[in-house]
């Protein structure tokens, strides 16, 4: 056991990867599901503020953005097509009604994203975060 390492981690090496995930996408800690992961809008806390575990390591740059946007694109593309069969709107009316829900959704889902990728790194203890980095 390196000095790094702390007993929990020895003790349970495997970090449920699914648990993680669904941890990150409710914007908690993935370690104890308790702390909130961001400590501004998605700006991810140093540590988290219920276990103390480090959460700097995160690398997610633009995966949440390509993540939100690939999720907002198919959720955008099945409404344009149920509002056209369906009602046959106003092309103004379609294009502001689909704008805003993309915003709304964007807005909604980016930090949900950002922190669904920081529980897949933490799990899979990835840059930093299982310890000092190899190779």
């Amino acid at each position: 056991m390196t000095h790094t390492q702390t007993h929990a981690e020895t003790h349970d090496a495997e970090r449920p990867t699914g648990q993680a995930v669904l941890r990150g996408l409710q914007c908690r800690c993935p370690h104890c599901g308790k702390g909130h992961i961001f400590a501004r809008y998605l700006k991810v806390a140093d540590t988290c503020p219920a276990c103390g575990e480090e959460l700097f390591h995160h690398r997610a740059d633009d995966g949440p953005a390509y993540l939100t946007i690939l999720v907002v694109g198919h959720i955008i593309g099945f409404v344009i097509h149920f509002m056209w069969v369906q009602f046959r709107p106003e092309p103004l009316t379609m294009a502001i009604t689909l704008s805003v829900l993309a915003v709304v959704l964007s807005l909604a889902l980016l930090p949900r994203m950002k922190g669904m990728v920081v529980g897949i790194q933490w799990a899979r203890r990835m840059h930093g975060f299982g310890g000092p980095e190899r190779g």
